[in-house]
């Protein structure tokens, strides 16, 4: 897989939906082939930023630049992942996966990205499956391999594991830290799980409530294999995240039970 080596630049970015203040002033940094994560209180912007990078929102003011060659064989160079699976329940887990890459590729060229994907996530016994053959973790880790089939240079991950039950939650955030790793995509992943953000971030953002500001961009400097579910230095990182946003959290939900 060739890799586009990418940094993602926010700067100065507000938002507002008519009156309603939701982003306030952000600035940020993605490095190529970094992941960083955002998390904060419910509705302090974290999904509406992603949306801005995608291009999907335009802010009310600043901009989103893309610094660094992009791979040839690139073919969305920004590419969400939803916690929604949102696969075709008619195609196969092949037919899902090479969806994006029709009337882009020829055939042959199609299979062999297709099949380098499904290796890449596990999934190359499951190419001819059905959608409702599968589990939910191995539906979600469908919508990734689709995702990466575009070799994108920066995946904009909301919440990809937020549908998921605990126990599914817990094992598939062990094959996400290892395919991201593989992977090497620039990657920003908007999570409300802290142990998710210790366990996959290069860099975490603290946001706070609305208008969503970013409050601090924590560093984590041990390399993502290496890290472990029960390793005291990101037990005690996730325990500094929560005692960061633990005040805005609940106050954001007096405002959601009030308004």
């Amino acid at each position: 897989m060739s890799a586009s080596h990418v940094t993602i630049r926010v700067e100065r970015v507000t938002h507002r939906y008519d009156a309603l203040p939701v982003l306030e002033g952000i600035d940020l940094v993605a490095p190529a082939g970094q992941v960083l994560v955002l998390v904060g209180p419910s509705g302090c912007g974290k999904s509406t930023l992603l949306g801005i990078i995608a291009g999907l929102i335009e802010p009310s003011s600043g901009q989103v630049t893309m610094e660094g060659p992009i791979a040839a064989d690139c073919l969305n160079p920004l590419t969400p992942v939803f916690q929604e699976f949102a696969l075709l329940p008619w195609r196969s887990v092949a037919g899902n996966v090479a969806l994006p890459l029709e009337g882009r590729l020829p055939a042959a060229d199609r299979r062999a990205r297709v099949a380098e994907v499904l290796a890449l996530t596990g999934l190359s016994e499951f190419a001819t499956a059905w959608p409702r053959q599968l589990s939910g973790g191995m539906r979600q880790r469908v919508g990734i391999a689709r995702a990466l089939a575009v070799r994108p240079a920066c995946l904009l991950m909301d919440e990809p594991l937020s549908a998921l039950d605990a126990q599914t939650r817990t094992l598939l955030l062990d094959e996400f830290a290892a395919l991201i790793g593989r992977a090497g995509t620039t990657t920003i992943y908007v999570t409300h799980n802290l142990n998710e953000a210790v366990r996959l971030g290069h860099q975490v953002a603290v946001f706070s409530r609305r208008p969503g500001r970013v409050r601090q961009v924590l560093q984590i400097e041990q390399p993502i294999a290496e890290r472990h579910p029960d390793d005291p230095a990101l037990i005690a990182l996730e325990r500094q995240l929560w005692e960061m946003i633990r005040d805005d959290a609940a106050a954001a939900a007096r405002e959601r039970v009030v308004g």
